[in-house]
This record gives C-alpha cells, structure tokens and sequence, in this order.
C-alpha cells in the first residue's frame, strides 16, 4: 500500500552522475574560484592605477624645486619633479601591463569555463545552478 503524501519523496532517476561529470562539476568549481580571484586582483589593480593617476594630476599643481617624498616599497625616498613624475610613469605602465596579463588570464579562463558549462547544463539541465549568486 502507498500512501501519496509529503513523505514519499521519489528522487530523480534520470540523471547519473559520473566520474568524468563530477570531474568537469570540479574543475568548474576551481576555475570559477580563480576566476573570482582574478576578478577582486583587477579591481585591487584599477584602484591602484586610479591612485597614481590622481598623484600624477596632483604633481602638476607642485613647483619644480619642491623635494617629493616618494615610496619604494616600505621606504620614502626624497625625489625632485622630474623623477617622481617618471617613477610614477614607470609604476602605472607596470600596472597596465598587470591588468592586461590578468584580463587576458580571465578571458581564457572564462572560455574553459563556457565549454564546460555548456557540457554540463547539456547533461543535466536545470537540475544544476553553475550562475553566480547575485550579492
């Protein structure tokens, strides 16, 4: 006798899960995870740039005798105009160059990425959520 009640819960037989699926649902996962990680690094990195430009715009307004205090790692160093100025260049091409290496590092991630949901959502429909959470 069967009762049709909440309690008779029938799972989904029709979706099997197997090894090779369970290996692109984890490789999914940790590309996801790095992809994230490349996401919070480029904006850590346009903060940055944003940052040297509003000091470069600020040295426009010193006068050219003024010794700049300028920081190289955990030091200050005193500089004229002239090489703050091109330090500060320096630093934002190297900044530039960072954020086209990581741009580039997500565009390729975000193709694997495409490939192995477009696997998965065609094995298992909605039956799995690989979309980010809205924040």
């Amino acid at each position: 006798m069967t009762s049709g009640g909440k309690g008779n819960f029938q799972p989904d037989t029709d979706v099997h899960i197997t090894f090779e699926d369970q290996q692109r649902i984890n490789n999914f996962a940790r590309h996801n995870a790095k992809f994230e990680d490349f996401k919070e690094e480029l904006k850590n990195k346009k903060n940055e740039l944003r940052n040297l430009e509003d000091a470069f715009d600020e040295l426009e307004l010193m006068d050219d005798t003024e010794q700049i205090p300028f920081m190289i790692g955990e030091v200050f160093i005193i500089q004229d105009l002239e090489n703050t100025q091109k330090s500060l260049a320096e630093q934002k091409e190297k900044i530039l160059a960072e954020i086209a290496a990581i741009e580039k590092k997500s565009a390729d991630l975000s193709e694997v990425m495409v490939s192995l949901k477009t696997k998965l959502y065609a094995k298992f429909g909605n039956h799995i959520n690989l979309e980010p959470d809205e924040e």
